[in-house]
């Protein structure tokens, strides 16, 4: 009878230890367990999300499997552009053209090679020791001056009349496209070999292209 008499009489807790004794349970190591982990709501969030845009185009003939054929279009429309524009992009890079704007003399380029140096702007260095380099060639005649001739075919010419340097030609084309249109940082090390190559260049004697 007391045991009963008790269990009727209600609890009256104050107010701070009500919001303590909560602070407690939510702190107990059981409750945080019990919670979804992060990646597990992050999963329920992208699930709604997609639930809402099934939901959202629900109109789309065929149904969901009509918004399946379409979303598969899209990426393989996707795929393909980017495919073709890389090839594109790739090609303008390793292809690009030797001179752009006015052409300088290659005395003029040495020099504009050099200040970029002074500066640390090797990218630029490499640049304009390069054009240096084909520009001086073309103002021996060992290449006929013309717009439009990119560094692999400036070597590619080149190498036949200077055949001894034909390989260091061809990694000096590789360096400039690199920096110029790969994006690659230039170093001093790199246009410290591409200066001592066009000077070996312009001290060089060409051969007959047929010899």
């Amino acid at each position: 009878m007391v045991i009963g008499f008790l269990a009727d009489v209600p609890v009256d807790i104050d107010r701070d230890p009500a919001r303590l004794r909560a602070i407690q349970e939510l702190t107990d190591p059981g409750y945080a367990a019990a919670q979804p982990g992060l990646l597990e709501r992050v999963w329920q969030w992208l699930g709604q999300r997609i639930s809402d845009l099934f939901n959202a185009l629900s109109g789309v003939p065929g149904g969901p499997l009509g918004l399946l054929l379409v979303l598969a279009l899209v990426i393989v429309l996707i795929v393909v552009v980017r495919l073709r524009v890389g090839k594109v992009g790739r090609s303008a890079k390793t292809s690009g053209e030797v001179f752009s704007g006015r052409r300088q003399t290659a005395d003029e380029y040495r020099k504009a090679a050099e200040e970029a140096a002074a500066r640390g702007d090797f990218a630029d260095a490499v640049r304009n020791r390069f054009r240096a380099l084909v520009r001086g060639m073309e103002e021996r005649a060992l290449l006929d001056a013309r717009s439009g001739r990119t560094a692999d075919e400036a070597v590619a010419e080149a190498g036949r009349f200077l055949p001894d340097l034909a390989v260091e030609l061809t990694a000096a084309a590789r360096q400039f496209d690199d920096v110029h249109y790969g994006g690659r940082p230039g170093t001093e090390a790199g246009y410290r070999t591409l200066s001592e190559l066009d000077e070996r260049v312009r001290r060089a004697r060409p051969v007959l292209a047929d010899a």
